[in-house]
């Protein structure tokens, strides 16, 4: 990162399942195999889409009601565990991008709704403890996502200010978490948990990029001044322009 330059952006803060880590697939099939083992039955692949991102033991006792969630959690971490570090993979155009950010010198964090110990395995096959400087699980906060604290925690693990931040994220509980915290929200396009009609309004984000290297469009743009001035006078309710990297060039 040029010290001379007036970044409006120093941070980014990531999501885990479906922004950096392709485990979409896995948690369909953990939770179809959970409904079959379960209830006896076939899940709604449509339901299931919608609940990603919320903590496991609450997607849980929404799905079965009536039954015991902790037998529940068991079964679909058991198959989803002996799946896991397999099935697991890296969104394409991600390690290029932690590796432009890293190298720019901005701050990274990563804020999920997985497991500490799950998301490790990840980090190892990856080694994503190269780019990242802090990260925070599930039951690093009493209330996670989509309440504020957890990105809070990380931005305080990091020494850094909500105000010179932005969030990435697939679902709308990164979209909410961002916006209780006072950060700028991204949608990744390739997000299967927010249906194309709710990627705009003012639930929706800020931006929607459309492959990982149009986050650096994005963070550009705020260095400019007509950005900075959106950005101070940031509205969390108003979703801002799709971003993709044939805008830069046009």
């Amino acid at each position: 990162m040029n010290e001379n330059a007036k970044m409006a952006i120093d941070t980014v803060i990531f999501d885990f399942d479906g922004t950096v880590m392709d485990t979409n697939g896995l948690i369909m099939s953990s939770w179809l195999h959970a409904f079959r083992e379960i209830a006896g039955k076939d899940g709604s692949e449509e339901e299931i889409r919608g609940s990603f991102g919320e903590p496991l033991e609450d997607t849980a006792a929404k799905f079965f009601p009536g039954y015991d969630t902790a037998e529940v959690v068991r079964v679909y971490r058991a198959y989803h565990a002996e799946r896991y570090f397999e099935a697991i993979r890296l969104f394409p155009g991600m390690l290029e991008l932690l590796e432009r950010l890293k190298s720019d010198g901005y701050a990274l964090g990563l804020v999920t709704a997985r497991q500490r110990h799950t998301t490790q395995i990840g980090f190892d096959k990856y080694r994503l403890d190269r780019f990242f400087d802090a990260l925070v699980a599930v039951e690093d906060t009493e209330n996670p996502k989509p309440a504020p604290d957890p990105i809070l925690l990380c931005l305080n693990i990091l020494g850094k200010a909500p105000g010179r931040s932005i969030m990435v994220g697939d679902t709308k509980h990164d979209i909410q978490s961002a916006r209780a915290a006072g950060l700028p929200s991204v949608l990744v396009g390739w997000s299967v948990a927010v249906p194309p009609d709710d990627r705009s309004g003012p639930d929706g984000p800020d931006f929607v990029i459309d492959s990982p290297d149009g986050l650096l469009d994005i963070i550009n743009r705020m260095e400019c001044k007509e950005v900075q001035n959106v950005q101070k006078d940031f509205d969390p309710r108003r979703r801002g322009p799709r971003i993709d990297r044939s805008e830069k060039d046009g």
